[in-house]
This record gives C-alpha cells, sequence and structure tokens, in this order.
C-alpha cells in the first residue's frame, strides 16, 4: 500500500466530507425538504452548474472505461469521444430558459414532475420511474466497479473489500449532503478532473519520448491503431457518426443530466455553463482517451483495461502526484454517482411514493423514506458490482442508450409541440425502451450504426403519428 499516492485521496474525500455536512445545514433549516434536498432549491451559479453538468457526465466510463477501450482500440476511439464536445451545450441550448420556467410554473423538483404535469398521466410516471431504475442502476453499477477498481489498484486489497469502501464512502455522502452537496462537490471535482488531465496527458507524452516516437511506435504495433477505423476496423463511419447521436444530441434525454437545466438561478448562469461547460468537458473527454492511446507503448500488456488508469498514473508520475492526479477518476466517478443516487431516489420517493403511497407524509417521515431509499440502493448496487465486466464503459453506454431512447421526445416534444399529448409520450416510451433492449440483446448496431438510432427513431415516429391520431380523443377529455 503506497502511502503517498493514497494520502491526497484521503484529503481529497476528507474536503468532499465537509461540504457534504456543509451542506447538510441547508437541508435541515429549508422550509422545503424535497425543494432542498432533491433540486439545492435551484440556486446554481453558472460555474457550479457548469461543472455539475461535466461531472455528472464524466463518470467512471470516461476516466477509467474509456481510456481502457482507448487503450485497447487506438485513436478511433477518440475520435469517437470527441463528438461530446457539444454535451452542455446541446443541453442547455435544447432545454434553455422553456425547461426552467415550465418546471418553475409546474414547481417540478424532478423530470417526472414535470413529464406528468405537462401529460397528466399516471402511467407515464410509473413508466419515467420504471426507465430510470432499470437504465440507471446500469449506470450506477458501472460507477461502483469504477470507484472499486480504483481503490483496488491503489492499496492492493481484494477488489470486494475496495467495493465495499467506496460504497459506504459515497452512500453517506450522498445521505448526509443531498443536492446541494452534490452540486457544489461537482464544482470542486470538476476542477480536478480537469487539472488531473491535462498533468497525466503531459506526464505520459513525456514517458513516451513525444508524441512523433508514441504514435510511431503504435504504428509500429499495428497500424490500425494510429487510423480511424479502430484496431480491428469496426469503428466504420457509419458507426462513428451515430454514435455522436448517443453522447452529444441524445445527451438532452438523460434525466441525470436534464434535472440541472432546472437547477440554475438565472438566464446568465445558463449563458456561462454553456461557454464554462463545453470548454471543460472537450478538453477533459478527448484528453482522458487520448491518454489512453498513447500509454500503450508507455505500459504495455495490460490485461484488465479498466486497470490502464491508475496504472499508468502511478508508473509515469511522482507517487503524491499520481495521488493528486487520481483524485480526477475518484472525483468523476463519485459526482456521477452521487447525482444517480439523488435521481433513483427521487424517482422513487419523490414520484411514486409521496404520490401514490404516502402523498401527505410529514417532513421527518419524508426524510427518513429518502435516506432509507438511498442506503437500500447503495446496497443493491453492492450486489450487482460483485462481478464485474472488464470494461465498463459498455454498461454505461447501455443506461446513456436506454435513458435516451424512453425520454428524448417527450421532453423535447412536451416543451415545443403543443398537441403532443400523453397517448403519443406513452406510446414513445414503451416502444423506445422495448425496441432498445430487443435491437441492443438480438441485433446489436443494425446496419453499421449504433444501436441507439433506430429506437430514437421509431419513438420518435410513435409519438408524432399517436399524438395525432388521438387528438380527437384528447380533446374529449378521455
Amino acid at each position: 500500500m503506497n502511502w503517498f499516492v493514497i494520502t491526497p485521496l484521503i484529503v481529497f474525500l476528507i474536503i468532499i466530507f465537509i461540504v457534504g455536512f456543509w451542506a447538510n445545514k441547508f437541508v435541515l433549516k429549508s422550509n422545503s425538504f424535497v425543494q432542498e434536498y432533491f433540486l439545492g432549491e435551484r440556486q446554481l451559479g453558472g460555474f457550479i452548474l457548469a461543472m455539475t453538468m461535466v461531472a455528472t457526465y464524466g463518470s467512471a466510463s470516461s476516466f477509467i472505461g474509456g481510456p481502457g477501450i482507448a487503450y485497447t482500440e487506438g485513436l478511433g476511439w477518440v475520435l469517437l469521444a470527441s463528438a461530446q464536445l457539444a454535451t452542455g451545450y446541446f443541453v442547455l441550448m435544447v432545454l434553455g430558459k422553456k425547461f426552467a420556467i415550465i418546471s418553475r410554473k409546474y414547481n417540478a423538483v424532478t423530470l417526472i414532475d414535470f413529464l406528468r404535469e405537462r401529460y397528466q398521466s399516471k402511467i407515464v410516471v410509473v413508466l419515467s420511474a420504471l426507465s430510470i431504475i432499470i437504465f440507471l442502476f446500469s449506470s450506477m453499477t458501472a460507477q461502483w466497479i469504477g470507484g472499486a477498481r480504483l481503490i483496488e489498484s491503489l492499496t492492493g486489497l481484494s477488489y470486494t473489500t475496495a467495493l465495499i469502501i467506496f460504497a459506504i464512502s459515497v452512500t453517506v455522502f450522498v445521505i448526509v449532503g443531498g443536492f446541494r452537496a452534490v452540486a457544489v462537490t461537482d464544482a470542486v471535482q470538476g476542477v480536478v478532473m480537469f487539472v488531473g488531465t491535462l498533468i497525466l496527458l503531459i506526464a505520459t507524452i513525456k514517458a513516451g519520448g513525444g508524441m512523433s516516437k508514441i504514435m510511431a511506435d503504435l504504428a509500429a504495433e499495428n497500424p490500425n491503431l494510429v487510423s480511424p477505423f479502430g484496431a480491428h476496423h469496426e469503428l466504420t463511419p457509419a458507426y462513428v457518426s451515430s454514435f455522436w447521436i448517443l453522447v452529444g444530441v441524445g445527451v438532452v434525454g438523460l434525466p441525470q443530466i436534464t434535472v440541472r437545466a432546472m437547477s440554475y438561478k438565472n438566464s446568465k448562469a445558463m449563458h456561462r455553463a454553456i461557454i464554462i461547460g463545453t470548454i471543460v468537458v472537450g478538453f477533459i473527454m478527448i484528453g482522458m482517451h487520448l491518454i489512453g492511446v498513447i500509454a500503450r507503448p508507455v505500459l504495455p500488456g495490460v490485461k484488465v483495461p479498466d486497470t490502464v488508469m491508475p496504472l499508468l498514473s502511478m508508473k509515469v508520475l511522482p507517487p503524491f502526484m499520481a495521488g493528486v492526479v487520481l483524485a480526477a477518476p475518484m472525483a468523476a466517478i463519485m459526482s456521477t454517482v452521487d447525482a444517480l443516487l439523488i435521481l433513483v431516489s427521487s424517482a422513487l420517493v419523490k414520484d411514486i411514493y409521496l404520490n401514490y403511497v404516502k402523498p401527505n407524509a410529514n417532513t421527518n417521515h419524508i426524510k427518513t423514506v429518502s435516506y432509507s431509499v438511498t442506503a437500500i440502493i447503495g446496497v443493491i448496487v453492492v450486489i450487482l458490482s460483485l462481478s464485474p465486466p472488464n470494461l465498463i464503459v459498455w454498461l454505461n453506454l447501455f443506461s446513456f442508450g436506454g435513458l435516451e431512447s424512453v425520454f428524448i421526445w417527450p421532453i423535447i416534444f412536451g416543451l415545443y409541440w403543443k398537441k403532443g399529448n400523453k397517448y403519443g409520450a406513452i406510446t414513445s416510451m414503451i416502444l423506445g425502451m422495448a425496441s432498445y433492449i430487443f435491437i441492443d440483446r438480438f441485433y446489436p448496431n443494425p446496419f453499421g450504426i449504433h444501436t441507439v438510432v433506430l429506437p430514437i427513431v421509431i419513438s420518435c415516429l410513435a409519438f408524432i403519428i399517436i399524438s395525432f391520431c388521438t387528438q380527437r380523443v384528447e380533446k374529449r377529455g378521455l
């Protein structure tokens, strides 16, 4: 166990917990526990909004799984990752002021609140909560595995022990601090992620003898590693261009990102967040995946690609600096887990329990249920994470595709198309979820395009056609 590496991580975690207990003051004194715990009372400024979006989107997939698969596939995966540059721009520009205004009008604390008020349908609420639970458990499992892999690599502890330590730390933090703690620590974590990426990129290039030598070494090993098509020519132009839908435009349909567009305090904050978020997410995503590729000559023969990042950091950096840099993936993982835990907890407590089981619950009862549900979710995810795959990136991308297939059109049409109705939304959500799971299981990447494309097209057509066909039914109030 290398204490020079571990000490900066321990200091980082202490800082995070201090922020969590600080945020707990707002939870305790707030007039509305639900508004504060699940949305931070809509008080995010531009910098914090940008960083909480970056930190929530940047996850174990970006810092552990992404570099791992880039190590395996080469520069083609860096090209693929560059599609994420416009993530924050798309979310805040497409949803923008309209979403913030309407969510305030509806007094919506969660995305499901917005959908319930817009479509006036219990079925929409249940489908939304079910989709979030199904697909976000996959994403949370990826984060838990990433955190455990990182701790395992640094400490020499067994994977199971590392998993339990990580899970307890994150779950306690979320229970104590709520959304405000998540958002404020995301700002710290976003800065750590940016600086960590920069330091490790420079150190890896230096360790490899410069970019010219690194590229020559990669080409000598396999010319496909420096091509845009991947090590085994699987990254076709059709797949690369369609992948942009998954990690670019489609991000508008991710509930964990969408809820951020409810939480800023004014238009100035949103505009600042667009600029800051685009710069930071672009640098981190492209930088981390590039590090994964150029690590190959520096650190050959890695058997578990998800361990590339921690192993590389400890090889090319002094121990203490390696610990500082490795706070970046820990920050990315923790921030995403925080956000997902809050989101799944809000879906179960706010959207199901308080709406349909016990609508008149008092504040103390809501607190007890919220804390209990968050803890139970943490335990379930630990159980799901006990048998990890070699590459967690696929778990995360499966989650992305499923959520986008379900939510993107009910959100966008709900905001911008008055004729869109609950029948269109219900059909779109059912077909989006069903077609995505079916295609992913039995016909992945049909016609050479990413699996998410056809379900998004199917759910779009279903929404439009059914909404038009049921206009008269809607007018009669049936």
